[in-house]
């Protein structure tokens, strides 16, 4: 599972600035600034921790040269309109939502309309997880997740066998 980019704290990024400052590298290339943090002060934070460690940060997509003044402009510059970008999507999401509420209209995931109790008795029977998902045209997850809900409520392998 992904870890969104908005979050300060992600594993990917902790692990390799660990590794940064056990200088196993000197190089960190990104597809683009943005990829690294959705925050002016984050992304900015984590290029001058390269730095001072000596690392070089390099961007696919910009091409720009990040290490004096220009460099340090550029960064700032591409990195505000990144974030700006971010907080734009996130407003739009949430006036969409305001206005389907609105409207009267379902806002989110509509809850799927499956039998939880036919999926955990596939999956209990002894189908795969793969097999009980592909039957039932949901993600294996799902199925782990009717499964638990099924045994919280009582339903074992025995039961689903003596009611076989």
């Amino acid at each position: 599972m992904g870890v969104s980019g908005s979050k300060a704290r992600r594993p990917g990024l902790d692990a390799m600035l660990k590794d940064a400052r056990k200088r196993k590298f000197g190089v960190v290339i990104v597809f683009a600034f943005d990829r690294v943090a959705r925050s002016v002060r984050h992304f900015l934070g984590v290029v001058d921790e390269l730095d001072s460690l000596g690392v070089e940060f390099l961007s696919r997509r910009e091409n720009i040269a990040t290490d004096g003044a220009m460099g340090r402009l550029f960064l700032t510059i591409i990195s505000s309109i990144a974030e700006l970008e971010a907080d734009l999507i996130k407003e739009r999401i949430r006036a969409g939502m305001r206005r389907r509420k609105l409207d009267g209209l379902p806002v989110g995931r509509q809850p799927l309309n499956i039998d939880h109790d036919a999926v955990a008795e596939d999956r209990l029977r002894g189908l795969s997880l793969t097999e009980t998902a592909k039957r039932h045209g949901i993600s294996r997850a799902t199925v782990v997740r009717f499964v638990r809900e099924a045994r919280q409520r009582g339903l074992t392998e025995q039961s689903v066998v003596c009611a076989a």
